[in-house]
C-alpha cells in the first residue's frame, strides 16, 4: 500500500481500505469483511447501502445540487424541518440544520446568547456543563466539553467555561445510597455552581442526556434530568441537551430524553439523523427562543456556506422516514435488551469488566484492572486501543474511550450497532469482543 497523503487521526497508523458495505457490514480492500458494531461512531443506524436513502439523494442530485440560503430554501430542508418538529419534545418549533454534531453545538451556543441580548440580559455570559462530557471538537463545543485529553493542548485558546461533576453512578454513587438520591444530589451541583456564579450570569446548562464517547453511555439516575430542568427554570437558564451521538432513536426512543419526561430550550443532533450517507446536524429551538429573535425582526448572527444543504437533508428524510416505516425503534428496544443480556452471560464477572451500562443500541463495558476496587488500568497502556485492534483482527468494529475515569485514566468499549442489527450478529458482536478483550488483557501479560 502507498504512503497515504492524508493526515490522518494517528499518524503511524496504518489502516485498511474500506471498499464496499451492506448492511451491518463493512468490507475491504483485502476481502475481509467485519461487523460496523459501532456505527463508525454511533452514525450508521441503518447500515449500509440502504436503497431508499440512495435512491432519495440520487433524486435530490437530478433535481438541485445545492442552492445557498441567501437566496434560495428548499423543499428537502423545509421537508426536513417539518419532519422534525413534528416528531419533536414539547415545545420545539423551529430547526437550524447544520453539518454535524460540533456544529450544531456552536450554534446552539450562540443561539443562546442572542437569545439573552434579544432579552435585555446582556450580563448572561457564561455556560455550565459537566466534567468527562464530549460536545464536539470545534473550539466552542470543547470549551464546554470536560473532555479533558482533547482540551489539554488548545486550552488557552478556550473561552471560560465551569462545569460539574458527571451523573456517573458507577464512580460517585455513595454505598447505601439510592439511585434517585444520588441523582438529586449530582443535580445539586447545578444549583449550587448557579449560586458561586451568580444565575443571572448564566447562559444555559449543556448537557448530554446520555454520555457517549467520553465515558461511555452512562445514562442519568432517575430523576436527574428533572431537578436538572427544574433549576433552570427557576434561575431563568436555558437546557441545552446535546444528543448528538445518543439521539435520533439510538436509546429506544426518538429522542433520548423523552425517557426523562423533559424537554430541552435547544436540543443538537447529527449522527443518527443522516445514517451516516450525508454530513448533517441540527439545533432543535424551543418556542420562545425562536420568538425573542422574531419579535424583534433579528436574523440569528450565525451562517456556514453549506447549511440546509438539499441533498444531506434529502438523505436525512428518507433515514426518518425508513426509520418509521420498519418500526426500528422496536427493533432498537428489543435487540437493546438482547445486547444487554449476553453482554451480561459473556462479562458480567469478568475480573477485568467494572461495569456494563446503556440503553437500546447504546452500550458500554467499562474496564478496570480491579473490579473490587474499581481501580482503571494505567492510562499508558492504552487498554481501550488494543482492544480495538483486537477487534478488528477478529472482524468487528467497536469505539474505545480513554480516561473514563477521570479524565485521565480508564478505558472503555462503546457499542452502537445499526437499527437493522438481528439477533445472531448481536451474539457474535458479544462472542468478538470477548476474545478481543480476553486477548488484549492476555497481550499485556507476555
Amino acid at each position: 500500500m502507498k504512503s497515504s497523503r492524508i493526515l490522518h487521526r494517528s499518524i503511524s497508523a496504518t489502516l485498511p481500505v474500506a471498499v464496499s458495505g451492506r448492511g451491518v457490514t463493512i468490507m475491504d480492500a483485502e476481502g475481509r469483511s467485519y461487523i460496523d458494531a459501532s456505527g463508525g461512531a454511533a452514525v450508521s443506524c441503518l447500515g449500509h447501502g440502504h436503497p431508499d436513502v440512495l435512491a432519495a439523494m440520487r433524486d435530490q442530485m437530478e433535481r438541485l445540487e445545492y442552492a445557498h440560503t441567501t437566496f434560495f430554501t428548499t423543499e428537502a430542508a423545509e421537508l426536513l424541518a417539518d419532519d422534525l418538529v413534528e416528531h419533536a419534545p414539547s415545545g420545539i418549533s423551529h430547526v437550524y440544520l447544520v453539518s454535524g454534531g460540533s456544529e450544531a453545538v456552536e450554534a446552539a451556543l450562540k443561539l443562546a446568547r442572542q437569545y439573552f441580548l434579544e432579552k435585555g440580559e446582556a450580563r448572561r455570559t457564561r455556560f455550565i456543563a459537566r466534567r468527562q462530557s464530549y460536545h464536539g471538537n470545534t473550539l466552542g463545543a470543547l470549551a464546554v466539553g470536560g473532555n479533558a485529553l482533547r482540551r489539554a493542548p488548545f486550552q488557552p485558546l478556550l473561552f471560560e467555561a465551569h462545569h460539574i461533576d458527571p451523573c456517573y453512578a458507577y464512580r460517585h454513587q455513595r454505598e447505601g445510597e439510592s439511585p434517585e438520591a444520588y441523582g438529586k444530589r449530582a443535580a445539586d451541583q447545578l444549583e449550587a455552581k448557579l449560586q458561586e456564579l451568580g444565575p443571572e450570569t448564566v447562559i444555559a446548562f449543556v448537557a448530554e442526556t446520555v454520555v457517549g464517547a467520553t465515558a461511555g453511555a452512562i445514562a442519568p439516575a432517575p430523576g436527574y434530568l428533572k431537578r436538572i430542568r427544574e433549576i433552570c427554570d427557576r434561575h431563568g437558564v436555558l437546557l441545552i441537551l446535546d444528543e448528538v451521538m445518543s439521539g435520533m432513536g439510538r436509546t429506544g426512543t426518538l429522542h433520548a430524553c423523552e425517557q426523562e419526561g423533559v424537554a430541552p430550550d435547544l436540543m443538537t443532533v447529527a449522527k443518527g439523523l443522516g445514517a451516516g450517507y450525508q454530513p448533517i446536524g441540527a439545533v432543535l429551538i424551543a418556542g420562545k427562543v425562536h420568538e425573542a429573535l422574531a419579535s424583534r425582526g433579528r436574523s440569528f448572527q450565525h451562517g456556514h456556506t453549506y447549511i440546509c444543504h438539499p441533498v444531506p437533508c434529502a438523505a436525512a428524510l428518507a433515514v426518518q422516514r425508513v426509520i418509521r416505516r420498519d418500526g426500528l425503534l422496536d427493533n432498537v428496544r428489543a435487540m437493546g435488551q438482547r445486547l444487554e443480556a449476553a453482554l451480561d452471560q459473556r462479562l458480567g464477572q469478568h475480573p477485568n469488566v467494572g461495569d456494563i451500562r446503556g440503553r437500546g443500541l447504546f452500550r458500554a463495558v467499562e474496564l478496570v484492572e480491579d473490579r473490587g476496587s474499581k481501580a482503571p488500568f494505567a492510562p499508558g497502556l492504552d487498554l481501550a486501543g488494543q482492544v480495538k485492534d483486537a477487534a478488528m483482527a477478529r472482524g468487528l468494529c467497536v469505539y474505545p474511550g480513554r480516561g473514563t475515569a477521570d479524565g485521565q485514566r480508564g478505558d472503555h468499549i462503546l457499542l452502537a450497532p445499526p437499527f437493522i442489527v438481528d439477533a445472531g450478529t448481536i451474539d457474535a458482536i458479544v462472542e468478538r469482543l470477548g476474545d478481543a478483550i480476553d486477548a488484549a488483557l492476555a497481550a499485556r501479560q507476555t
